[in-house]
């Protein structure tokens, strides 16, 4: 269609003139030229996406759950050191990754210099409640791990018992040995692990206790696996099996945030988005935590809670704002007492 356009704009032209008539079939046809090449680009189009791809209904459902159930994090290429010290709070959990990295790098000076070294397990338990930063200090390790050379690539694998169970016998295996290949030369991070052991004769997650173990004694090289889940629970999970209890015995508590630590959080996310916080506005958000923090709820979220207060904070500030026509930066940018809705 584009050549047949090109080619009548050509016999068009030949007198030195186009009349009004030819004009008026020239852009038709460009019209129609423009069409076509549009219905071309995107036949073409969705021969190269996946999306349009018939998928056999066993592998897509395989293919999504997997999404759902396993996170893969690259390495923070970054200073770890910096990053650990930039966290907000957990000074005992960042004492003990420094005496952890310390004792490595000491150990590989004695190897080089022909000494004996001591037999190190670089696996992690943590423990401690929701929100209290145990993905991130994983991911920290794991960069800390790369700069060593005790790990080549430093990603981390967050997953689950839902990525590693499967619902059918024999199959369990092989969704486990997908996940730790997916983790080799960077670290494994499997949250509510002890969601795994169970009493039950039919639970599949013994199964994926005797691969992961499995694997670790065949990877050591290649493989860290920490642990994460509450404490009382996690004790009682790697009590239970004495593979476990051989391979894991460094076991780093993370604490929760007290309500200096929490307002610090909130700060921190308001700084990082441009936002300021009014003098009446911060006193009531110090209270707040403080009260929150007083409840001792075993269910709060530390700082999760923190960053889904701060959301609804943001939206209650723009519900403020919006039948304002002219705002100015200070009003965009500043975060009012009005702004704090605190639920009873």
């Amino acid at each position: 269609m584009i050549l047949m356009y090109r080619f009548a704009s050509i016999i068009a032209k030949a007198d030195g003139s186009i009349s009004d008539t030819e004009q008026k079939w020239l852009k038709e046809l460009l019209k129609l030229s423009e069409l076509d090449k549009d219905s071309q680009e995107k036949e073409e189009s969705n021969k190269n996406d996946d999306s349009y791809k018939i998928e056999d209904n066993e592998e897509a459902l395989t293919k999504h759950k997997s999404e759902a159930t396993e996170r893969i994090y690259p390495s923070l290429q970054s200073n770890a050191q910096e990053e650990l010290e930039a966290l907000i709070g957990l000074t005992n959990v960042k004492e003990e990754i420094k005496t952890l990295a310390n004792f490595i790098k000491i150990q590989q000076k004695r190897e080089a210099k022909g000494l004996k070294t001591s037999q190190l397990s670089y696996h992690c338990v943590f423990t401690g409640n929701p929100g209290t930063g145990k993905t991130t200090v994983a991911r920290i390790i794991a960069e800390i791990y790369k700069e060593l050379g005790v790990l080549q690539k430093g990603h981390l694998v967050e997953t689950d018992r839902s990525g590693l169970v499967a619902e059918y016998i024999g199959q369990t295996a092989v969704k486990t040995n997908k996940i730790i290949n997916s983790a080799l030369d960077g670290v494994l991070f499997i949250d509510e692990a002890y969601s795994l052991y169970s009493s039950s004769d039919n639970d599949y997650g013994k199964e994926a206790i005797a691969t992961l173990l499995k694997r670790m004694e065949d990877n050591r090289d290649r493989l860290v696996v920490i642990l994460a889940g509450y404490t009382n629970e996690m004790k009682e999970f790697i009590d239970s099996n004495s593979g476990l209890q051989s391979r894991f015995n460094r076991y780093i508590e993370f604490p929760d945030y007290s309500a200096e630590e929490l307002y610090k959080i909130f700060e921190f996310k308001a700084n990082e988005f441009d936002y300021t916080i009014s003098d009446s506005a911060q006193k009531r958000l110090i209270s707040y935590f403080n009260t929150i923090v007083n409840k001792n709820d075993e269910n709060f979220g530390n700082a999760r809670f923190v960053r889904n207060f701060f959301e609804k904070t943001l939206e209650q500030q723009a519900n403020r704002l919006a039948s304002q026509s002219f705002l100015t930066i200070q009003q965009l940018t500043e975060i009012k007492l009005e702004d704090i809705i605190i639920d009873d």
